[in-house]
């Protein structure tokens, strides 16, 4: 079992807070990832589950038991870090099975838990080397096999990818994805990157300032954010927000034509929508006009940034590659069924 709960749960240095009040169940087997701006407390949240961070207030339960003030090795949680912490001095084999060395378990049974965990990871021909012999990609492996042969309640990630180029990074994605699978167990991740987040959480915990902003799926957070923080935190690139004039069904950006929405949207003073749910038109037949400013080809698809005045810079995402060069007039049409709405304090209106 590996259901966790905080309630109420606070974090104070001093008469500093940084973790203000956060309320959250996990579930037992739930992959769970913190995102957020640096310095949102994502890293101190994880560290107060694992015991490495006091908890000033509030109540943190494993299923069901109070470990508030229980110290890291009694809550029976594992943690992989950034940075692998390897023994250089001790091979893959030592360093997966030093922790089940320390707690006193016969050498046979720590060679068979050893040689269970490598053979899921793909170490079976480096146990004997030392970390220095491995890649990155092998490395960061090793420090998550060390956390497995523990059969750990739960595992804690704090950017454990941070420090991998980008192909090991989606190696490494993939490996934990499967190891979830596989093992079934309750995951909490760390990280600022936001494909990790959309591809590997179950539910995705969102946090501003010590404090959780929205909580849910990939889908939820993408297609109904509570506010324009989520709204442009989550997704890359950003969704485009920009300030509107809403009158009964009707909506009027920065002076330009006049859309339909699907319903009425009282108070509204932002609209905002993807760049993957905006077309490019002729100047004077979309919802605003603008000039491109930059065009970023990537292939498959290519960004295009346009300036639209008083609406500010627009995003558009385009399918393979396009003609349109910096300094072209265009417009900018919105698929209205993708639109979204914001009061004046960035809440959304639905």
């Amino acid at each position: 079992m590996g259901a966790i709960n905080l309630s109420a749960v606070e974090k104070w240095y001093g008469a500093v807070q940084v973790i203000k009040g956060v309320d959250l169940e996990i579930r037992d087997g739930e992959f769970i990832v913190f995102v957020g701006p640096s310095g949102c407390g994502k890293s101190t949240l994880l560290r107060m589950i694992g015991g490495l961070e006091d908890i000033s207030r509030g109540k943190m339960f494993i299923d069901d038991k109070d470990v508030t003030d229980q110290p890291p090795s009694r809550r029976g949680l594992s943690m992989v870090f950034q940075s692998y912490a390897l023994y250089p001095h001790m091979s893959v084999r030592e360093n997966m099975g030093f922790s089940l060395k320390t707690a006193g378990l016969p050498k046979e049974e720590i060679d068979q838990k050893v040689n269970a965990v490598a053979d899921v990871l793909r170490l079976d021909e480096y146990l004997e080397r030392r970390p220095k012999d491995l890649s990155g990609g092998q490395r960061q492996r090793v420090a998550i096999g060390r956390s497995i042969v523990r059969d750990p309640t739960a595992f804690l990630f704090d950017e454990p990818l941070s420090n991998l180029d980008a192909a090991l990074r989606v190696e490494m994605r993939h490996e934990i994805a499967k190891l979830h699978t596989s093992l079934a167990s309750t995951m909490i991740y760390v990280t600022h990157d936001q494909v990790e987040a959309m591809t590997l959480a179950d539910r995705i915990v969102v946090l501003e300032a010590g404090r959780i902003v929205q909580v849910g799926s990939p889908r939820e957070l993408y297609n109904f954010p509570n506010d324009t923080f989520v709204a442009q935190f989550i997704g890359s690139p950003k969704m485009n927000v920009v300030p509107c004039q809403t009158r009964g069904t009707e909506f009027v950006i920065a002076g330009g034509l006049a859309g339909m929405m699907p319903a009425p949207r009282e108070g509204a003073t932002q609209l905002g929508i993807r760049p993957e749910h905006i077309s490019v038109v002729e100047p004077g037949t979309g919802y605003c006009d603008g000039v491109v400013e930059v065009v970023e080809y990537l292939g498959a698809d290519t960004f295009i940034v346009v300036g639209c005045g008083n609406a500010g810079q627009v995003s558009v995402r385009i399918n393979g590659d396009s003609d349109l060069r910096p300094g072209a007039s265009v417009g900018l049409s919105f698929d209205v069924a993708m639109t979204h709405f914001f009061d004046a304090e960035g809440q959304a209106i639905r």
